[in-house]
């Protein structure tokens, strides 16, 4: 298992912060992602690679679950287990008047592979942080349902949209979350908070020497170019990076059913084309004779086994008569000859993920009942089937929370907050935001989306829910807070150690 501490060397977090009585159990816990600036380099590049393929090949990440779980009134009012509390929002969008709803840069899809394999994606959103490099999103999009490990290749995509990465890519380094949802796969923590590092772009690449090629410590990859024969041969005279591949190897005859024979077609006399057979074979007559008007000099020159006549025609034209017949083979085969050019992948630095978007507020201990916008990219179908989103583009629900916390048994919930809302899975990990202020649109993250309901029955989700976040929220946001995250590629380009 990975969890446990991060070290303090790693982590630059202080003694003081995370100091445990050796008789309490820890509220918090936390996994290493890819910490090392190769492993996130690897990473992100997996995912931008072709033109970001591997991100548009991505589906929304969906529990493993058959049902639709059903929601229960525990009866409580979600009473604050300490003092209320939150931090500021931070916003890099000018303010902005409209009736609309206006959705903020912070949020976007975190990208894993699951433990399958399988290309899956989550929702998720910037918040403050003393680093500027923290994600929130749900604890079951970073953190393996039952496995007590974290999912690999995790990124952060702020403004994702069809394969694009307008803000750069955010490799996670290090995940936090609440000890009880990693440990016991206890749904009431379902929340988690990661540390990422500074964003980066891919800015092209670059034909280099083989010795600046060799030095290079980013990404990069040997292109061959094919030459001529010629070149090649000046190429090992001067002991260059050239190689042949494949064989000269004349064409075969063979039958039309041959498979993969290849028919062509070869000029004969008139005579030839006269005794050949009408059909599909070896030898066959190809087509109708082709009539070719000419000048006199090319008619003159001309030495074919067509026919051209002795004179032009009554309107003075100078034709020449073509005949053909079938050639099927098997075609043969050339040499080929390549040389190496070697080039690197030049990255662009983009900065702190809070510098770059901004970062949400986050608030905990807050009364029920508050109004709430949140937003997510749902993509799944309804339990009826009914396709209505797309996850291409994110959307919203606004409105107040229940004034009581719900139980969900499927997942060991005791205490959920509850919002009306038709969003479906891939909302998954989407910010509740309280005081949401359309203008900055910047609020403080109140819960994130954990689980979807069908409460009525009807084939619908009607409901989202969230973990509440109270002092056990906060006591994980302030541990993550502490993560120190690094650079993964220089000024120019390279990647750093």
């Amino acid at each position: 298992m990975k969890r446990l501490l991060i070290p303090l060397a790693t982590a630059c977090l202080s003694a003081a912060a995370l100091a445990v009585p050796a008789s309490a159990a820890p509220s918090w816990a936390s996994d290493n992602l890819q910490p090392k600036p190769a492993d996130a380099y690897g990473a992100a590049y997996f995912w931008l690679d072709s033109n970001g393929a591997a991100l548009r090949k991505a589906t929304e990440y969906r529990l493993d679950t058959k049902s639709v779980s059903k929601i229960v009134s525990s009866g409580s009012n979600g009473a604050p287990d300490g003092k209320p509390g939150m931090t500021g929002p931070t916003g890099t969008t000018k303010p902005t008047t409209t009736k609309n709803v206006n959705f903020p840069k912070t949020i976007g899809k975190v990208f894993f592979l699951d433990k399958a394999g399988q290309y899956r994606w989550c929702s998720a959103t910037s918040i403050q942080s003393r680093n500027r490099n923290l994600v929130a999103t749900a604890g079951h999009c970073v953190f393996a349902n039952g496995k007590d490990d974290v999912y690999d290749k995790w990124i952060f995509v702020p403004g994702y949209y069809q394969g694009k990465a307008p803000f750069g890519v955010y490799t996670g380094a290090y995940a936090f979350t609440a000890y009880d949802l990693d440990t016991y796969d206890d749904y009431d923590g379902d929340f988690a908070f990661v540390a990422v590092h500074n964003g980066f772009a891919l800015a092209g690449e670059k034909d280099v020497s083989r010795s600046q090629f060799k030095a290079w410590g980013g990404d990069k990859w040997v292109k061959p170019r094919e030459i001529s024969a010629t070149d090649f041969l000046k190429c090992q005279l001067t002991l260059g990076d050239c190689w042949s591949e494949g064989e000269d190897k004349p064409a075969d005859l063979v039958g039309p059913d041959y498979a993969g024979a290849v028919l062509e077609k070869v000029e004969v006399t008139p005579a030839a084309y006269k005794d050949a057979k009408t059909g599909r074979g070896q030898g066959f007559k190809f087509g109708e004779p082709v009539v070719e008007q000419v000048d006199k000099a090319t008619w003159d020159a001309y030495k074919g086994p067509g026919d051209k006549g002795t004179k032009p025609d009554e309107f003075g034209n100078y034709t020449i008569t073509h005949y053909f017949t079938q050639k099927w083979v098997k075609p043969g085969t050339s040499r080929k000859f390549y040389e190496a050019h070697y080039m690197i992948g030049i990255a662009k630095d983009m900065g702190r993920l809070g510098d770059v978007v901004g970062g949400q507020g986050v608030a905990w201990n807050q009364p029920l009942g508050q109004q709430v916008t949140a937003f997510g990219y749902p993509a799944a179908p309804h339990p009826d089937g009914d396709r209505p989103f797309s996850g291409v583009t994110p959307k919203v629900c606004s409105g107040k929370t229940a004034t009581k916390s719900y139980q969900i048994n499927t997942f060991r919930v005791e205490t959920h907050q509850l919002l009306k809302c038709s969003m479906t899975p891939g909302a998954d990990g989407g910010p509740w935001l309280i005081k949401y202020d359309n203008a900055k649109r910047t609020g403080y993250v109140n819960g994130v989306t954990s689980l979807f309901h069908d409460n009525d029955g009807n084939g619908r989700i009607d409901y989202i829910s969230s973990a509440i976040f109270d002092g056990e929220v906060a006591d994980v946001y302030a541990k993550a807070q502490f993560a120190e995250t690094k650079k993964i590629v220089g000024p120019n380009g390279e990647l750093l150690q």
